[in-house]
This record gives structure tokens, C-alpha cells and sequence, in this order.
């Protein structure tokens, strides 16, 4: 199902606006002899010709020019009249590139034709912009996707949760409050000390924690943060300061509220939207190569050891969010429980979970990891926006639970296929010096650099360095 403010949702609009405008212009070729009866244009009696090359270059310059004027950021338009506005302005932008395109190409289009064009795809966009705020709206009825747990009972917390329980149309509940001073308000409802924050947020099912303390209090900030660190929670900072302007230019508005978002992906909308369509594009055009292959292995793995094929893993994703990896089965059926036998610790005492020799590897699985073809499954966690091509490898529950502070930051980006630390070292580095690599990738993200990723990993598997 698609989230409004997703990326996934951002895509699927610049399709449907590339869609708009390629019918906007069949239509008005279909519509153009119509406006016969209008005095100052030429009569028409037959369906305009349109230059094939259009229905691809028109398309590709309005999604464009959409996109430079940031129109497939929801956040930035919660009301309909500020979008309305934007795409107003986007498609005069827009309408004059493409007709100044016809000018220096297809001289000979009807600029009758061009001006029912225009019409029609800004009608079809926003047209369905339309139906998708009434479908998101209809939602509401739907369970509350997001639980907020305010930090702090006074007046600024009195105030976040009035405004959260007065949003309209954004899916926000209000769960109730955490504060060591008694709560101030009878609406309000105090749930625990802030000693309680963590059983709060397990207990009451919380998706995002507002702190939202007074200045005096803010000295426990830090505390608090660290407290969450191993929660997969939103974290936010209510500002107190509503009267200066400068606070809302940079920051997320959250139910009306200026708000620092603590756990903000360390990649912006428009990276993570390229991203996105890059990791799309990809995964797909590779499934249709490697889906016989993923059968030949499927089989050979059935033949060796039985069911099941798939081996499914709890793992840590972006933000600390546990979802299901995919793998093709390497191991013995009971090697989870063969784990303790095979861990070893350096000498610093860090933990490293996989070493030469395993034996619970089996035979095909040797294979199946030498050419990294267990990872194949992988792909379909990819298409459904859990994993990414590239980034941190996912890491299992049980070893981000001895994560240090400073190691958390790994979960800043989706996690990936293959990544930084892979191409260099693979396995031959134990875990705990994983993160380095990956605060690197981190830090200087580019999609060039997935790319040059993608192609050391190609290499990095043909030698089968650090496989095992």
C-alpha cells in the first residue's frame, strides 16, 4: 500500500503525470478539429497528427520541470491550495519550454492543438491529485499510522498534543504523555516517568516520541536519545520558539508544529527518490536474468537437504526497523541453534559471527556462497522497499543489541545488497569495523558511488574474496 509521503508514492506521481501528459496529448489532437467554430483558428476537419517523438520528449520535460519545482514533495504541500498553486505555476513553466521545443522542431503543430494540450494534462493532473487526497482522507477510518508519544507535560507538550489531536488528515494519534512532574491538564494523560520511557514505547505500540521539554529541561535531552537508541521509533524536538520564523525554513512540520526530526535520513527527498527509481529499474531488468538461475539453485537445494529453499532472517533496517530477509537456504536446518558453537570473540572481545570452516554450512551452500548466489532472494526485498541495492549490510537483532553508541549510525540509510565494506573486505573484517566503512558510504553518498559499488562488487565475487 502506498504512503502519501513515501518515495515510492513520488515515483508512482511522476508516472501518472507522465501518463497525463502523453493522453493530454492525444486528446487534443483527437479534440482539435472542435474548435473549427472558434473565428481566429483554422478550420481542421480530420484528427491532428501528432510527431510520434512527442508523446516521449513532452512527458520527459513536464516530469522534469515538475520535479526541479519540488512538486513531488508531499510534505511541502499538506493543503490542497498551496498544491494547487504550485502545479499552477509548473505547468505555465512547463508549457513554455515545450512550446518553445516546437518552435526550434515541429514548427508545423496546430498552436491551437498545443493550447488544449496544456488544458487538458494541468485538468488530468489535477485531477488526480484530487482522488488521491480523497482516497488518503478515506483512510482515516483505517487504524492510525502513527502513534505519538509526547515527552514532557507542560505548556509546550499541552500544546504539541492539542495540535496532534486537532490534525486533520494525517494519520496522527496522540497516546499521551511521559513526565516526572505531575501533568498539567485534565485532558492530558500521563503514562510514566521519563525513567519509563522505553516500557512506555514497547507497551503502548509508539512509532514516534515528541520531546517537547522546557529549556530547563533540556539538559536531559541527550539522555533521553540514547534511551531510544535501540528503538525503532521516529525521534523529534518540539521548538519552543514558535515566534522565529528561521526555525520553520529547514526543519519538518509535524501536525502544524516546527520540529526537529533527530532520525532524518542522512540522504535527502530527491537522492532518495533517484534512488529509488535506480534500485526499481535495476532489480527489475536483473530478475528477469537471474530467475532461472534462482529455479536451478531452488532445486539443487531441494534435492540436497529437503525443505525449505528460502532461509527467512529477522534483520535491523533503516532506523532501527526489523523487517524479513530473504536468502536461499546455506546452512543446515538447525543451524541457529548450532550458533553458539561456531561464535568466536577477538582480542578485544568483539563479537565475529562468521568464520572459515563453518560446519553448518552444506555442500551446495559452500557453492551458492563463494559466487554470492544465496543473495539472490534479496531482489525481492529490494522491490518491496525493505532493503536497497546498495548500503549498510542488515544486521541481525541479536548483534545491534552489543552495538555501541556510535555505531547506531549505520541505520541512517536503507540497508543494502552489497556496499562500501564489502568491496572492501567482505568478511575478512570482523563486525565491528563494518560501521566505519558504512559511516563512509554514508557520509559521502552520491549515486555514482552506487555505481562504482555495483561494479567492485562484480569483481569482489569473481575472486570470492572474503566469501564464506
Amino acid at each position: 500500500m502506498l504512503r502519501r509521503f513515501s518515495v515510492n508514492f513520488a515515483l508512482f506521481s511522476m508516472l501518472l503525470d507522465a501518463l497525463s501528459t502523453a493522453l493530454g496529448l492525444f486528446l487534443s489532437g483527437l479534440l482539435r478539429p472542435l474548435l473549427n467554430s472558434v473565428l481566429i483558428i483554422k478550420d481542421l476537419n480530420e484528427p491532428a497528427l501528432v510527431p510520434p517523438a512527442l508523446y516521449f520528449l513532452f512527458p520527459a520535460v513536464w516530469v522534469i520541470i515538475f520535479a526541479s519545482l519540488s512538486i513531488y514533495e508531499g510534505r511541502k504541500f499538506l493543503r490542497a491550495a498551496d498544491e494547487l498553486a504550485a502545479l499552477f505555476l509548473s505547468t505555465f513553466i512547463a508549457s513554455i519550454s515545450t512550446a518553445g521545443i516546437l518552435y526550434f522542431s515541429y514548427r508545423n503543430v496546430s498552436r491551437a492543438l498545443f493550447v488544449l494540450f496544456v488544458l487538458i494534462t494541468f485538468l488530468f493532473c489535477v485531477a488526480w491529485r484530487v482522488l488521491t487526497r480523497l482516497y488518503f482522507r478515506s483512510r482515516q477510518s483505517s487504524p492510525v499510522n502513527h502513534r505519538l508519544l509526547v515527552v514532557g507535560s507542560g505548556p509546550l507538550g499541552q500544546k504539541v498534543g492539542r495540535q496532534i489531536r486537532e490534525s486533520l488528515g494525517e494519520n496522527l494519534t496522540l497516546v499521551g504523555f511521559v513526565d516526572n512532574d505531575e501533568i498539567h491538564g485534565s485532558a492530558a494523560r500521563l503514562l510514566g516517568t521519563l525513567a519509563d520511557l522505553k516500557k512506555v514505547v514497547a507497551q503502548y505500540n509508539v512509532t514516534d516520541v515528541v520531546i517537547s521539554l522546557p529549556y530547563s529541561a533540556y539538559h536531559q535531552m541527550a539522555e533521553i536519545v540514547t534511551c531510544l537508541d535501540d528503538q525503532p521509533v521516529g525521534v523529534w524536538v518540539a521548538l519552543g520558539f514558535f515566534d522565529l520564523a528561521l526555525y520553520r525554513t529547514d526543519i519538518e512540520d509535524l501536525a502544524g508544529i516546527p520540529m526537529l526530526d533527530l532520525r532524518a535520513s542522512a540522504i535527502d527527498d530527491y537522492q532518495r527518490m533517484l534512488k529509488r527509481a535506480f534500485d526499481l529499474c535495476v532489480c527489475s531488468l536483473a530478475l528477469l536474468t537471474v530467475l532461472p538461475v534462482m529455479g536451478v539453485v531452488a532445486l539443487m537445494i531441494l534435492l540436497e537437504d529437503g525443505v525449505p529453499i528460502l532461509f527467512r532472517q529477522k534483520r535491523v533496517g533503516e532506523n532501527g526497523r526489523l523487517f524479513e530477509m530473504l536468502k536461499f537456504r546455506t546452512m543446515v536446518r538447525n543451524a541457529e541453534e548450532l550458533r553458539s558453537q561456531v561464535e568466536q570473540l577477538d582480542e578485544k572481545g568483539n563479537l565475529i559471527h562468521k568464520t572459515k570452516g563453518d560446519p553448518r554450512v552444506t555442500r551446495i551452500g559452500h557453492l551458492l556462497r563463494r559466487f554470492s548466489l544465496d543473495e539472490l532472494p534479496q531482489l525481492f526485498n529490494i522491490l518491496s522497499g525493505t532493503m536497497s541495492l546498495v548500503g549498510p549490510r542488515p544486521e541481525m537483532p541479536y548483534l545491534v543489541e552489543k552495538y555501541q553508541p556510535w555505531q547506531r549510525k549505520r541505520f541512517a540509510v536503507p540497508p543494502g545488497l552489497t556496499g562500501w565494506w564489502q568491496v572492501n573486505g567482505r568478511s575478512d573484517k570482523p563486525m565491528h569495523l563494518h560501521t566505519e566503512d558504512d559511516l563512509y558510504y554514508i557520509q559521502h553518498y552520491s549515486i555514482w558511488l552506487d555505481l562504482q559499488i555495483l561494479v567492485r562488487t562484480i569483481w569482489v565475487v569473481l575472486i570470492g574474496k572474503g566469501s564464506y
